[in-house]
């Protein structure tokens, strides 16, 4: 068998619960996720205890379900007010609608890069989802569907997010200055945080939707700078993968050294 099955749970996003009141239309299903998750700061702006922040912490999606159940059992279609959503980042907005989508059976994939859209100039780390329909990938940011930072958060336009490999190439291609993309709040910009991406990136298009902080392979040593010529030459070699959207070729290079997400990490 060839190919990655979007359409299927991985290891990250298998949900064990019945969920038949889903709705069956991608962005009603996206709009789900974003009245069950909460981000850090606003969480700390409702008062949450610091306990509960160990839930940002959570990799699979079905370890996110049942903290949203035991913090309230009604369906996942009820939306909760903030203090009951769970708390997580970007990637927990994009992974759980990934995993919803694929829930129904809806070819679906979470993409890590960099959004243009929250600083003017800037590309700040972030991930959003990917769903097929009319034979092409509409990217589609859940985090702010509603919201007014672009003119349609459903179907985000070219250029709008980035996804590490495009961010990579852009580097490479001196179409972005590397040193105003990177984690906003942090002193974390260049080229290593391009290249985390690009990795990461790579391991979600294998259905391995990591953490934005987990690190595997020689991560670590980029991010420190001692990575030199022959790391960025994978990098564009990623990069060069991940734009053609070749399933063989995206899961033969992921299942290359350096690149495959340890299974410990993983579980």
């Amino acid at each position: 068998m060839t190919g990655i099955d979007y359409a299927a749970a991985g290891p990250l996003t298998t949900i064990g619960q019945a969920l038949d009141d889903l709705p069956h239309d991608p962005v009603e299903i996206c709009s789900l996720a974003r009245h069950l998750v909460i981000q850090p700061h606003d969480a700390r702006e409702h008062g949450l205890g610091e306990d509960r922040f160990a839930e940002n912490q959570l990799r699979p999606a079905d370890r996110i379900v049942a903290a949203l159940f035991a913090l309230d059992p009604a369906p996942l279609t009820v939306a909760r007010v903030p203090t009951l959503r769970v708390i997580g980042t970007c990637r927990h907005f994009a992974v759980l609608s990934c995993a919803l989508l694929r829930h129904r059976g809806i070819e679906a994939r979470a993409r890590c890069g960099f959004a243009t859209y929250f600083q003017r100039g800037q590309g700040l780390d972030h991930w959003i989802t990917e769903y097929r329909q009319d034979g092409r990938w509409v990217r589609i940011d859940t985090e702010i569907l509603g919201g007014a930072l672009v003119a349609n958060p459903a179907d985000l336009a070219v250029g709008e997010f980035l996804t590490g490999g495009e961010s990579w190439t852009a580097f490479r291609e001196g179409r972005i200055d590397a040193a105003t993309f990177g984690v906003y709040g942090t002193e974390n910009w260049g080229p290593a945080e391009i290249r985390g991406n690009a990795v990461r990136d790579l391991a979600a298009l294998n259905k391995v939707e990591m953490l934005p902080w987990d690190e595997w392979g020689r991560m670590e040593a980029s991010y420190q700078g001692k990575t030199g010529p022959e790391y960025d030459r994978l990098m564009d070699t990623i990069a060069t993968v991940c734009a053609a959207d070749d399933p063989d070729a995206v899961s033969a290079l992921y299942n290359s050294e350096d690149l495959t997400v340890p299974s410990a990490l993983i579980n």
